[in-house]
């Protein structure tokens, strides 16, 4: 384990300085972030890697290898909690709102439910603010109202 953790590291660093990961490593962590970002966000993400190509192709292939085939497709925990924690973090930015609302969707693309975005994004007034808080249901309330989502009363206590 140590040494993959020391391949991933070490690969960073490499990009970093420009010197390419072999062409196998590239084409394997292109294709598991490809196949893990359609998986989450369905069309809309390639929509945001393609929207890149003209002023930043790498920018998108970043978001597909780094994010997608690296973080996001990594074993130890499964594409719901992944998605529940990257909620947590946009709407803690408070900064991230077409963000948030592709990861809101691609939440409940891997089968979180509604109940728990709302209340995972409710839990970031306590560390964000509730100015972060409000926005990041604002952003629920237009991608559920899209999906034609309601949501019941108040969860009992």
């Amino acid at each position: 384990m140590a040494s993959n953790k020391l391949g991933v590291a070490t690969g960073l660093m490499i990009s970093a300085f420009g010197i390419g990961a072999s062409a196998a490593e590239s084409d394997s962590r292109r294709e598991k972030g490809i196949v893990t970002l359609e998986r989450i966000t369905g069309a809309t993400g390639n929509s945001v890697v393609e929207s890149l190509s003209d002023i930043s192709p790498e920018l998108g292939e970043w978001i597909v290898d780094f994010a997608y085939g690296d973080v996001f497709s990594r074993p130890g925990v499964a594409l719901c909690p992944r998605e529940l924690a990257t909620i947590s973090a946009l709407t803690a930015l408070g900064n991230a709102q077409p963000q948030l609302k592709v990861h809101i969707e691609g939440a409940l693309n891997v089968g979180c439910k509604p109940e728990e975005i709302v209340e995972i994004i409710i839990q970031m007034a306590v560390y964000a603010g509730f100015p972060s808080a409000l926005n990041g249901i604002s952003a629920a309330r237009e991608v559920f109202s899209k999906r034609g989502i309601t949501m019941g009363s108040a969860p009992p206590q």
